[in-house]
């Protein structure tokens, strides 16, 4: 295709919001509408993406190429492959329902919306780089935005807190990463930074089991890994609703893909060396991050725990490096960004109509919202992994994966599906059913019809690739096979 849409993607989110900065004060009526079209622009595109990639010829597709730094082996170099296709489309999901959800935000909205189209331009073009360098610029594209949209949109409580916090330790991961990316530079016979051109560097062994910890830590920091996991919640928490479906549903994402990219595809050789201390610190993540959502009292701490548990499903199946386990954690990365970012949406209305999230203060909510309470029940489904839902169709090849290279950890992490069908259910019987508080009474109103768009896709996506597995399974798949010849067929 010679039209450029990867860049035309990336690239309308960053335009929609700087004529949002910049004319968003004396055009107030323009900031909603432009950020709206922009974010439809991008769903639609990323799903024009997903309907011309071709499964028969496999590979990076839609590439892009042109020198911009060609004495340091820097270019702008863009492409996609199974994988990154799923993620640009889970990407357009999340951030034209962030769009949706937060309409009514009233407070400096040119910033804020301003601030989100950057925040999608930088997942956008992490998803469709190429290029080490390129990777790492739109990555730290994020830093600012994120922090800046926690302290000044967030709750009030946390929100300083939870903004330091989480980019003290994305710094800390990206430094990690750095300090292993520029020795993967400098190990490289061409001095390149063009990932194609790594894959096959033929690094020494005992390179790739050096560095790799560096850049698959650095990376997996920002998914959450163990123990580095808690600024998750804690930022999640203390983001607005749409920061929150970006940050658990998409940035997450974004760590975990990066590490799969530039560790395991980079370094196999590492990745080989490193599984086994992935695999454990990964089951922890599982099974800690259950039992620590069953015990929260916050509605929105529970959802920030299970993602750090989810999360660990998709290192788990990164660790098992053999086809379930990829394909799993590819179809898991996916299922999950949509499914969490449908959860923080809840309890973002929740919040909003209720003014709390104290899940024994509230109660009885299935008569004033019903929507609501049945995304969160396709939503909690999901979380279970019950059949027709995506969950199912990504744990079971993890566990199929891990079964393979280590039996006793699928036997301890399917601890968690117990573990998570037991918080969900809780919350849905504490928050939307039994009798609605009498404060409540008379003045929680029912979700707004652009409420309802998100749930409603949201949750058609969640049970689509339930039922019809086809539809993304293939597409994950070719860019699994190629992991698995970089691997020599593990």
């Amino acid at each position: 295709m010679d039209f450029p849409i990867l860049s035309v993607t990336i690239f309308i989110p960053l335009i929609a919001g700087l004529i949002i900065l910049l004319f968003g004060r004396q055009k107030p009526g323009w900031i909603r509408p432009i950020a709206l079209a922009a974010s439809s622009l991008v769903l639609l595109l990323t799903l024009l993406i997903w309907a011309s990639y071709s499964i028969e010829k496999a590979g990076y597709q839609f590439t892009e190429y042109l020198p911009w730094l060609p004495q340091l082996g820097i270019s702008y170099h863009l492409g996609v492959d199974g994988i990154g296709v799923a993620m640009l489309v889970m990407t357009g999901l999340v951030v034209f329902s962030g769009v949706m959800v937060s309409w009514n935000i009233d407070n400096r909205p040119n910033e804020f919306f301003s601030y989100l189209m950057f925040l999608a331009t930088s997942v956008l073009g992490v998803f469709s780089s190429l290029d080490l360098f390129l990777l790492f610029f739109f990555l730290e594209l994020a830093v600012f935005p994120k922090y800046l949209m926690i302290v000044i949109w967030g709750y009030p409580k946390t929100r300083n807190y939870g903004g330091m916090k989480l980019t003290l330790y994305l710094f800390i991961g990206s430094v990690l990463a750095l300090i292993g990316a520029l020795a993967i530079y400098q190990a490289s016979p061409e001095k390149t930074f063009d990932l194609l051109l790594l894959e096959n560097a033929g690094f020494s062994v005992e390179m790739q089991r050096i560095w790799f910890p560096f850049v698959f830590l650095g990376f997996a920091i920002l998914g959450g890994i163990f123990p580095f996991h808690s600024w998750a919640p804690d930022g999640h928490v203390a983001a607005p609703t749409a920061i929150s479906m970006l940050l658990a549903g998409v940035e997450m994402k974004v760590g975990v893909f990066a590490a799969l990219r530039v560790g395991i595809m980079l370094l196999p050789e590492g990745a080989r060396h490193w599984a086994t201390w992935i695999m454990v610190l990964a089951t922890i993540n599982v099974v800690y991050g259950a039992f620590i959502a069953m015990i929260q009292k916050d509605f929105k701490y529970v959802i920030g725990f299970s993602s750090v548990s989810h999360m660990g499903l998709v290192l788990i199946g990164f660790a098992s490096l053999n086809y379930n386990g990829l394909l799993g954690a590819g179809l898991q990365m996916f299922s999950h960004g949509v499914m969490t970012a449908l959860f923080f949406s809840i309890v973002g209305m929740v919040y909003d109509r209720t003014h709390t999230r104290d899940i024994a203060s509230l109660g009885g909510l299935y008569k004033v919202m019903p929507w609501a309470m049945v995304g969160f029940i396709v939503g909690g489904l999901v979380s279970m992994g019950m059949p027709g839902l995506s969950g199912f169709i990504a744990e079971i090849p993890i566990y199929m994966g891990v079964w393979q290279v280590a039996p006793i950890v699928a036997i301890i992490s399917v601890i968690s599906i117990v573990v998570t069908a037991a918080y969900i259910l809780l919350v849905v019987r504490k928050v939307f059913f039994g009798d609605l508080p009498k404060e409540f009474e008379g003045k929680v109103k029912d979700i707004t019809v652009k409420d309802k768009i998100v749930i409603g896709l949201l949750s058609l996506f969640m049970i689509v690739i339930g039922l019809v597995p086809s539809l993304m399974v293939p597409l994950i798949e070719t860019g699994v096979n190629h992991i698995l010849a970089i691997l020599g067929g593990a």
